[in-house]
């Protein structure tokens, strides 16, 4: 897999799986100083990315195959379901934006728009090191696949609690489930653990998540739990 970085910082990395080559958008920049920003029209604070380095930098790319990626506050939310979807793809570029953004007309040139949340950052560098992130671990080989097809938000639920060694510490021990080497008995926790993290931090989460009967059923209980706790503490 390549990925392509549009920035004003950065260098290129290569590691064999994974190719990613950051292109310093001032390269493109115009006149002597290589310009990049302008003022916007209408007045107002800030500077504005314009078009014609945009262009210069990005078009090369698109006609190479690159799946163009403008990370903006204004864009889709990065998600699991979406990081893997762009995993699947043999190539991405990913623009960052920078200043009050970049000139409208050079919108056209993505094929979507990526945000990492509900905030403003100085510049698209740190939101496309976070998909570069993400998405570079779900690329084939990277990492092995048993290590992200139970992460959080996976299957749609929060991972279960790890333990490793010591057994016990400071008096915190580990669940002897976790001790017995009964695969079936563990496979079974550790899905209940998930569901119950997830019903007491993300509980958004299960309106969407693939849940069988006996997921069902264990949720119940666990609503069960809650409430007789919540009554005893009253």
């Amino acid at each position: 897999m390549r990925i392509d970085l549009v920035t004003l910082f950065g260098r290129a990395v290569d590691n064999g799986l994974l190719s990613v080559a950051v292109h310093d958008l001032r390269e493109h920049g115009l006149g002597r100083h290589r310009t990049v920003d302008d003022y916007p029209y209408g007045g107002g604070a800030g500077m504005v990315l314009r078009p014609e380095p945009l262009f210069a930098a990005i078009e090369p790319l698109r006609d190479d195959g690159a799946h163009v990626i403008l990370l903006d506050p204004a864009g889709e939310r990065l998600t699991d379901p979406l990081a893997r979807e762009l995993a699947g793809l043999p190539r991405l570029a990913l623009v960052c934006g920078r200043y009050e953004g970049i000139d409208e007309r050079a919108r056209g040139l993505a094929d979507r728009e990526v945000s990492i949340g509900d905030y403003v950052l100085t510049g698209g560098e740190l939101p496309a090191l976070v998909l570069l992130d993400v998405v570079a671990r779900l690329v084939p080989g990277v990492i092995e696949a048993a290590s992200h097809e139970e992460d959080s938000f996976a299957a749609g639920l929060l991972e279960y609690p790890q333990y490793t060694r010591p057994e016990e510490f400071r008096g915190m021990g580990v669940p002897q489930v976790l001790l017995s080497g009964h695969h079936g008995e563990v496979a079974r926790w550790r899905r209940r653990e998930a569901l119950r993290r997830t019903l007491e931090r993300r509980p958004d989460l299960l309106r969407d998540a693939p849940l069988s009967e006996e997921d069902r059923g264990s949720l119940e209980l666990l609503h069960a739990e809650r409430h007789e706790g919540s009554v005893t503490n009253e």
